[in-house]
C-alpha cells in the first residue's frame, strides 16, 4: 500500500505477519540468550540477547514507528530508560528538569547530581520566562515531562525545543502519561522520547519495562550502545507481552478517556473536593497548549480534598473499584497518594515547591464502567462530607 496508514492501524498491526519462517500471524517469541556465529569472525544479526534480540527489536520498531523516531531501545524499566537517555549528557553537564517531575525521576537526578555526574536545576517549565532564563545558562539538556506527574501541568514542547536549540541543548521528553496515541514529542522537535512501557503501552499491569526513542540515527545508536553497555536492556518475554498489550492501546485509551471526563465532571461539583487537576477542563492553565499538541487529554487526573490527611486515609481505603497502588495506565483503576507513594522520594520542601500537597490524590482511570467508578468515588466522598457536617453541628 502507498497510502499513509493511520496510527491506529499501525498500532493494531504492530509486527503482525512479520514471521518469514513459518508464516505465523503473530510474531514468535525468541527466548534464547545467545546465538551462534555463522563461522569464525562471522557474526550474525544477533549474538547475545543483552545486545540484541528479535522480539525486543519488534517492540522497539513498533514504538519508534508510532513515535515518529528512527529507532527505539527497549529497556528493563522506565527509570532505566531515563538513565540511558541521561548518558547523552557529558560529565557535569547541566540538565534542566521540571520542578514537579515524577518522584523517581527526581531521586535519580539528585543521586547523579550528588555524585557529580551531572548538574541539575529544577524550573517551572510551564512558565516561558523560566525556560528562557534556563536556556541562557548553557544547559546540555532539557528534561520535559508533560503532562506532569501528578499535577497534570502542561509544558509547551515546541517552545522548550526552540529555546533548547538556541542553547545547543538536547530535549528529552517523557511521554509516559499520554503515549504516542495522544502525543508525539518528536514531531514537535524533541530529540529523545522516553517511556515507562509498564504503563499505557503495555496497559495490563503485568510487565515492567521502558523505551528510549531517538529522533536521529546517531542518537538511536548512542542510546542502544549505552543500554547494552549498562546492561539496561529489557527481557524478551517482557517485550513480547508489551507488544501484545500495545495493539489495543487506542481502544483502551478511548474508553479510559471517556470515563475520565465523566469522573472529572462529577468531582468538580462535589463539596468535599477543593480542586481538580485535568487538562481537559477549560479553566486548566495548560488547556489551550494541550489542545494544540495532544490528540486527547488522557486518563490521568488528580484532585485535592478540602479536609486533612485523615480524610485522605478514609477516602483511599474506602474505595472498592480503585486499588490503592502505584503505577498507572492499566485496565484497572488505581488511586494513589503522591506525598506518601509516588513522590515520597522528594523532600517535603521539594513537594511544597512543586505544589504537591498532603491532600492531593491521583487517579488512573481504567476500563470499568464510568457509572460504577463515579458511584464508588462519590459514595466515599459523600461520607467525608457527612462527617464534616456532623463535626460542624457537634453531633
Amino acid at each position: 500500500m502507498t497510502k499513509q496508514l493511520d496510527i491506529k492501524t499501525k498500532t493494531a498491526r504492530a509486527s503482525v505477519g512479520s514471521d518469514t519462517s513459518h508464516g505465523s500471524v503473530m510474531p514468535p517469541l525468541f527466548l534464547s540468550s545467545n546465538y551462534t556465529f555463522a563461522g569464525f569472525d562471522e557474526k550474525r544479526a544477533y549474538d547475545y540477547t543483552r545486545s540484541g534480540n528479535p522480539t525486543r527489536d519488534a517492540l522497539g520498531d513498533a514504538i519508534s514507528e508510532l513515535e515518529g523516531g528512527v529507532g527505539s531501545t527497549i529497556t528493563s524499566s522506565g527509570m532505566s530508560a531515563i538513565l540511558v537517555a541521561l548518558q547523552l549528557v557529558d560529565a557535569g553537564g547541566l540538565v534542566i528538569a521540571p520542578h514537579d517531575c515524577y518522584g523517581g525521576t527526581f531521586r535519580l537526578l539528585e543521586a547523579l547530581k550528588a555524585k557529580g555526574s551531572i548538574d541539575v536545576e529544577y524550573v517551572n517549565q510551564t512558565v516561558e520566562e523560566e525556560v528562557v532564563a534556563a536556556a541562557n545558562r548553557s544547559p546540555a539538556a532539557f528534561f520535559v515531562e508533560t503532562p506532569s506527574n501528578p499535577l497534570l501541568r502542561i509544558t509547551d514542547i515546541e517552545f522548550v525545543v526552540a529555546e533548547a536549540k538556541r542553547a545547543g541543548a538536547l530535549v528529552i521528553a517523557d511521554n509516559t502519561f499520554l503515549s504516542p496515541a495522544l502525543q508525539r514529542p518528536i514531531a514537535l522537535g524533541a530529540d529523545v522520547v522516553v517511556h515507562s512501557t509498564t504503563k499505557y503501552l503495555n496497559g495490563h499491569s503485568d510487565v515492567v519495562g521502558g523505551a528510549c526513542v531517538g529522533a536521529t540515527d546517531e542518537l538511536h545508536e548512542q542510546l542502544s550502545w549505552w543500554a547494552n553497555c549498562l546492561g539496561a536492556t529489557g527481557a524478551p518475554f517482557d517485550a513480547y507481552q508489551t507488544l501484545r498489550g500495545l495493539r489495543t492501546l487506542h481502544v483502551r485509551l478511548r474508553q479510559q478517556q471517556e470515563a475520565t471526563q465523566a469522573i472529572v465532571a462529577a468531582l468538580v461539583k462535589h463539596d468535599a473536593v477543593k480542586q481538580v487537576y485535568y487538562p481537559g477542563l477549560q479553566d486548566h492553565p495548560g488547556h489551550d497548549v494541550a489542545r494544540r499538541q495532544q490528540d486527547g487529554f488522557g486518563a490521568m487526573l488528580s484532585f485535592e480534598l478540602k479536609g486533612g490527611i485523615e480524610d485522605v486515609k478514609r477516602l483511599v481505603t474506602g474505595l472498592d473499584l480503585f486499588s490503592l497502588a502505584e503505577s498507572l495506565g492499566g485496565v484497572e483503576s488505581l488511586v494513589a497518594h503522591p506525598a506518601t507513594m509516588t513522590h515520597a522520594a522528594m523532600t517535603p520542601e521539594a513537594r511544597q515547591v512543586a505544589g504537591i500537597s498532603d491532600t492531593l490524590i491521583r487517579l488512573s482511570v481504567g476500563l470499568e464502567a464510568a457509572d460504577d467508578l463515579i458511584a464508588d468515588l462519590t459514595g466515599a466522598l459523600d461520607k467525608l462530607s457527612a462527617s464534616t457536617e456532623l463535626k460542624l453541628t457537634g453531633s
